[in-house]
């Protein structure tokens, strides 16, 4: 397996082939910088890891948690020491159902344990059932995610001032994170730090 470490961008985490320095930024992210400060995985989502990955996702292997938080936690324990909440990003409700548990609800529960932080599985609801994003161009996915994602108000006190982690699989697209972050970001959190297992690694990023 392909583990991710720098040099890196500082803000999307997409890999550089050479170092270009500490906090420099892709040129996705320079031209327009995400709504989340930082967005890190553990893996290349690859021939390797893929396996693995969807074992956890598509087998049934909820097993897998324990191990995969492990891995996670190696970009993972610089933003846990600094975030207050945890959460997963959501699933709809009707793949809830039929997947009986939020895989990232998992994963989330078990970093803000570690963290010694609090995790609020459910701070975020997905308004919408969207489609798949493979396929669609960078303007399509963001498209496909606008208004997909709003804040629990129950939770908005809570959440007001805070600097928190959103957990995920695997990072396919940033339209998911960035619709996602801008949602808590306008519902009051100070900053948004993204985790995931692995991320695809592309130019079309």
């Amino acid at each position: 397996m392909c583990f991710l470490s720098a040099p890196q961008c500082y803000a999307c985490g997409v890999p550089f082939p050479f170092d270009v320095g500490v906090q420099a930024l892709c040129v996705a992210c320079t031209g327009s910088h995400p709504p989340y400060e930082n967005a890190r995985s553990a893996l290349i989502y690859d021939d390797a890891s893929r396996g693995m990955i969807l074992a956890y996702k598509q087998g049934d292997r909820t097993d897998l948690a324990p191990p995969l938080t492990k891995i996670m936690m190696c970009p993972g324990a610089v933003l846990l020491e600094r975030v207050e909440i945890v959460a997963p990003i959501p699933l709809h409700w009707t793949r809830l159902i039929s997947r009986r548990y939020n895989l990232a609800g998992l994963l989330s529960n078990r970093l803000a344990k570690i963290g010694r932080t609090r995790s609020i599985p459910d701070l975020l609801v997905r308004t919408k059932r969207t489609g798949s994003q493979g396929g669609k161009s960078s303007a399509g996915r963001r498209r496909n995610v606008i208004g997909a994602f709003a804040l629990q108000q129950r939770h908005k006190e809570m959440l007001i001032g805070k600097r928190m982690l959103l957990v995920d699989d695997v990072l396919t697209t940033v339209a998911t994170i960035e619709t996602t972050a801008q949602a808590l970001i306008k519902s009051g959190s100070s900053a948004v730090d993204v985790l995931t297992i692995a991320r695809v690694v592309t130019s079309d990023l």
